[in-house]
């Protein structure tokens, strides 16, 4: 079952991402840290969950 979480935060971590790149265009500075903030969040999230878990998930 955790490799849905494992999606759920690859996906919220890629549109981040997207938003960091928009704000950066914008010169938006406090989207710019809320973007970043959840891109590091999350992304890190991802990566521990294909770290401790593998992909494909284990059984």
């Amino acid at each position: 079952m955790s490799w849905i979480l494992m999606v759920i935060f690859g996906l919220v971590a890629v549109f981040a991402a997207i938003g960091t790149v928009q704000t950066l265009k914008q010169k938006d500075l406090l989207g710019l840290v809320f973007n970043f903030g959840t891109l590091v969040v999350f992304g890190g999230f991802t990566v521990a969950t294909l770290i401790t878990q593998g992909y494909p998930p284990g059984l």
